[in-house]
């Protein structure tokens, strides 16, 4: 039996795998004689939020505020990409504040989250672990895209233009929108990107390079300088990956030249980390939880809660005593019929009851008959917003 079939088989709540989590990154700490930080999103949830952004900074700088005996940190990141920068200022300030850095990668570390990836001293890696193609990703209009893809584009349109003399209608009046400036703006998105990585692969990674496998040489640092600006270009060759979304997996590294330690070839490390993801992915699943950032310690998680009806507020002059609502179950799509109380009347509790409502939880938390646990949050405190009362518990 798989990883998820036996927690599923557990039927274990949310808090059941909370509790799970915040276990596991204590036996990995054990284990590692280290502090793990746990930074997932529920990569493929359509939910803006789910990309790396300057929040997911001042998010870590809180949670690694206090001082530690432990000089090094293991950080768990599953991220479908996002802010650059973003990046660049969680590196900087882990980089202060530990001596040593590894990243480990069992699902998706895409774009940014491989540029922080490339930061570690060390980088541990399972069989299901990926990284991707490192460039920026920019605004344009109303989209977010690849700041390769963007300037592949223009150069093809370019090419084009030179070759028949003209371009079509569609693509004119499309090249016509661009300015200069933005297009100098994303070709130094894209530099950005590869220097980074050029210069913490220098710093961090090949610090530990000393002797060469094959002549068994000093390294120089000139070297390692090389070593690193050609990995900096091959993983900003799209034409190599052909995607921004391609996966690449430890052999496609290691072919060029980055060394991976294998996370499979630990048998208790291997357990411990798969653990770590399958409980991620339930908590994705089985909640509005998209984004986790969690150590031994302590947690933080992000969660979207969809009222797809409004609540039904009395609209009378006197105060409101119940307000109903219903919610639907994204899993399965059931309904769920809700009511809030806003004075202590246990009439309302035997009324409501008798047609199938369910009151409003003090944790704000309804199972579904599906095991779909939904977030109510939202819909409380916009009950209280519009109301002016607070909901009797």
């Amino acid at each position: 039996m798989g990883l998820m079939s036996e927690y599923i088989a557990r039927r274990m709540s949310a808090k059941d795998l909370e509790e799970e989590l915040l276990g596991l990154i204590k036996q990995y700490n054990d284990y590692r004689g280290t502090n793990l930080l746990v930074m997932a999103s529920a990569v493929g949830k359509p939910i803006p939020d789910i990309v790396l952004t300057q929040e997911d900074f001042y998010m870590i700088a809180d949670m690694l505020s206090n001082p530690s005996d432990v000089s090094k940190v293991d950080i768990y990141l599953e991220t479908p990409g996002g802010s650059g920068e973003a990046a660049e200022e969680i590196v900087e300030f882990i980089r202060e504040k530990y001596d040593y850095v590894s990243f480990v990668v069992s699902g998706e570390a895409k774009s940014a989250g491989t540029i922080m990836v490339l930061s570690g001293d060390d980088i541990l890696m399972t069989k299901t672990g990926s990284l991707g193609p490192i460039d920026a990703q920019v605004r344009i209009g109303r989209s977010t895209i690849s700041a390769f893809d963007y300037m592949e584009w223009v150069k093809d349109k370019h090419q084009e233009a030179d070759k028949q003399g003209r371009l079509n209608p569609f693509d004119a009046t499309m090249v016509a929108q661009i300015s200069p400036g933005e297009l100098k703006g994303v070709n130094h998105s894209l530099l950005f990107a590869e220097d980074l990585v050029g210069k913490w692969l220098q710093k961090y990674k090949f610090k530990h390079w000393k002797i060469t496998e094959t002549r068994k040489a000093s390294v120089t640092d000139t070297m390692k300088a090389k070593r690193a600006k050609e990995i900096a270009q091959e993983l900003t060759n799209h034409s190599k990956w052909r995607s921004h979304g391609r996966s690449i997996k430890i052999e496609d590294l290691e072919e060029i030249g980055l060394r991976i330690t294998e996370v499979d070839k630990d048998e208790q490390l291997r357990t411990i980390v798969y653990k770590i993801q399958t409980v991620c992915r339930l908590l994705f699943n089985s909640t509005h939880t998209y984004k986790i950032f969690a150590t031994d310690k302590e947690k933080i998680f992000k969660s979207a809660t969809p009222v797809l009806e409004a609540p039904r507020i009395p609209q009378k002059a006197q105060v409101p005593e119940v307000v109903e609502a219903e919610v639907k179950c994204t899993q399965c799509g059931k309904g769920i019929k809700i009511y809030a109380k806003l004075s202590n009347n246990p009439a309302i509790d035997q009324d409501f009851q008798r047609r199938g409502f369910v009151q409003l939880p003090r944790d704000n938390k309804v199972r579904c008959d599906c095991g779909f646990e939904i977030d109510l949050g939202g819909l409380r405190n916009e009950i209280e917003l519009k109301t002016g009362l607070k909901v009797v518990d």
